[in-house]
């Protein structure tokens, strides 16, 4: 029988789905990468989210290894070249999360329009500031976003009951649909009020939201990054929050966010860039849960299941 590793947790259909695949199922949460590899060469497939990196060390470990699964919407913690030169089938699943994304997205854009999170700290306060607390509306606006896949899409989808055009840019061309109109980067950053980020982690995304790039908007926007940290240069960031080039964030994740996400800094010292970001008032700040809801937990482990059967079908 074929052996498959489960390295962190999930909901269980994603084993119960594995194992009327034919496949028996171990889980291991708590040995190092370093001892996983001691035992890895057993296993004939891997299910992982973030825990550690899938490395050459590691998958030159393996013997058997047929996919390595991930159970989140990227694969940057997987040498994937390296893995694919192996013939190693790799699969994520963006699929099962992209619609929290979207409504988490929409949820951080419409809370910076109206203040919410600091109307609601003032309230309980005492303090009841009714004009300091004035919002405004998205009908009228040009949403552009950066990074037009799964949830890019997802989050387009989610604006169709506003009156808003939808922009976006993309490395790839022809990514543009019926929910959005795909521009090139000059026009995008003239036109656009609102800035949302939706790239993987690759060498193109890597801290591209620097002070250059925020430079050439033609106008003040606000800044929603449900993507990836990396993508955004947090100096620059608090630069342009406090000149007003960028009118407010909703940030879901940070650069400073350590590769397996569980955790932000190493030590107690935070970065003085952080200390702006975790004081200012138009900043609204999640611990990388946009595609972390209850319903997503179940859709990411049964699109694993589904495609590793999609795999026992063509017999690899």
């Amino acid at each position: 029988m074929k052996k498959v590793l489960l390295l962190d947790n999930n909901h269980p259909i994603l084993q119960k789905g594995l194992e009327k695949l034919g496949y028996h199922c171990d889980t291991d949460l708590t040995s190092s990468k370093t001892e996983v590899e001691a035992f890895i060469h057993q296993y004939d497939g891997i299910v992982i989210r973030s825990r550690f990196k899938i490395d050459k060390i590691f998958i030159d470990a393996t013997k058997n290894m047929q996919f390595i699964a991930r159970v989140g919407a990227g694969l940057e913690s997987i040498d994937t070249e390296y893995a694919s030169q192996k013939g190693i089938q790799l699969i994520a699943a963006p699929e099962g999360n992209r619609n929290a994304v979207g409504e988490h997205t929409l949820g951080m854009l419409l809370s910076l329009f109206n203040h919410l999170n600091k109307a609601n700290r003032e309230i309980r306060q005492g303090k009841w500031l009714r004009e300091a607390n004035r919002g405004i509306e998205l009908d009228g606006k040009t949403v552009g976003i950066i990074g037009y896949g799964n949830m890019g899409k997802a989050f387009a989808k989610k604006l169709r009951g506003f009156e808003v055009k939808v922009i976006c840019y993309d490395i790839k061309a022809g990514v543009g649909d019926e929910n959005c109109q795909q521009v090139s980067l000059e026009e995008f950053q003239s036109e656009v009020d609102v800035v949302s980020i939706h790239t993987p982690h690759n060498k193109e995304s890597y801290k591209m939201i620097n002070t250059h790039f925020i430079a050439a908007f033609k106008k003040p926007v606000f800044l929603l990054n449900t993507g990836r940290g990396t993508a955004v240069v947090t100096d620059a960031l608090v630069e342009a929050l406090k000149s007003g080039k960028i009118l407010g964030a909703g940030l879901d994740v940070l650069e400073y966010e350590k590769t397996s996400f569980e955790n932000l800094f190493e030590n107690k010292e935070l970065p003085k860039a952080f200390k702006h970001l975790i004081t200012a008032e138009n900043v609204l700040l999640s611990p990388h849960v946009a595609g972390w809801t209850v319903e997503s937990k179940i859709k990411l482990a049964q699109t694993i299941v589904d495609k590793v059967a999609l795999l026992v079908q063509s017999d690899f």
